[in-house]
C-alpha cells in the first residue's frame, strides 16, 4: 500500500486516501499472509487499487462477502462458523442496501455454504431474529472478517494458498471496480525506438 499512495501522488503510507480502507487492508493482510516467494506476484495489482475509494456501504458489504466466501470452503473447521455467520451478515446488508427481501442470498453465498453444511446450518440459527446494524458492520463485523478469512487462508490445508489469497485480493478489487465505476488502470507499454 505505500507504493500505491507513491504512485497516487500522496505522501508515503501503508493507509492511502487513495483506496478504500476495508480494500486497503485486505492487501495489506494479502501481502503479510502470503510467502516471501510469492510476494512479487502481488506486484502487478497495486496500481489497481489508486481510485478505489467510496463511502457506499455496499463495498464494505461486498468485500466482507467476497472475503467470507472464498475463505468460508477452505479454512479450517473452527473458524467456517465465523464465516457462515459473516456471509449472512454481508448478504442482509446487502439486501437492505439495494431493496431485496432479507435471506434471498447470492448464488456465490448459497455455493459456499453449500461446501460448509454444518457451519451454515449454524450460522442460520445464530442470526435468526439477529439485525446486524450499518454502523457495526463497517467498525467491526467487516474488519474481522477480512482478517480472519486472510489468516483462515493463509493457514489452510490447501495446496497453495498463496494463490488463493492472490485471487482474493484481485476479485476483491475488480469487485470495488464494478461498484465504484472507476476505470480500469491503463497497462503501460514500453516503446523501443530504433536509433
Amino acid at each position: 500500500m505505500e507504493l500505491a499512495s507513491y504512485l497516487a501522488g500522496e505522501r508515503w503510507s501503508d493507509h492511502p486516501a487513495c483506496t478504500h480502507p476495508l480494500l486497503a487492508a485486505l492487501a495489506r493482510l494479502v501481502n503479510d499472509f502470503t510467502t516471501d516467494g510469492a510476494r512479487n506476484q502481488l506486484a502487478p495489482l497495486i496500481p489497481s487499487v489508486i481510485g478505489l475509494t467510496s463511502e457506499d456501504l455496499r463495498v464494505d458489504a461486498r468485500l466482507a462477502l467476497r472475503a467470507a466466501t472464498t475463505a468460508l470452503p477452505v479454512v479450517a473447521a473452527d473458524l467456517q462458523l465465523a464465516m457462515a455467520v459473516s456471509v449472512l451478515a454481508a448478504e442482509q446488508i446487502l439486501a437492505e442496501l439495494d431493496g431485496r427481501t432479507d435471506g434471498e442470498l447470492s448464488e456465490e453465498s448459497e455455493r459456499a455454504l453449500a461446501q460448509a453444511p454444518l457451519a451454515a446450518e449454524g450460522a442460520r440459527k445464530l442470526r435468526r431474529g439477529i439485525r446486524v446494524s450499518t454502523r457495526g458492520f463497517r467498525r467491526f463485523a467487516a474488519p474481522n472478517t477480512v482478517q480472519l478469512a486472510a489468516r483462515g487462508i493463509a493457514n489452510a490445508c490447501v495446496a497453495d494458498a498463496d494463490t488463493l489469497l492472490r485471487g482474493l485480493l484481485s476479485d476483491a478489487i475488480a469487485d470495488c471496480r464494478a461498484l465504484i465505476g472507476a476505470p480500469a488502470p491503463r497497462r503501460r507499454t514500453a516503446v523501443l525506438i530504433n536509433a
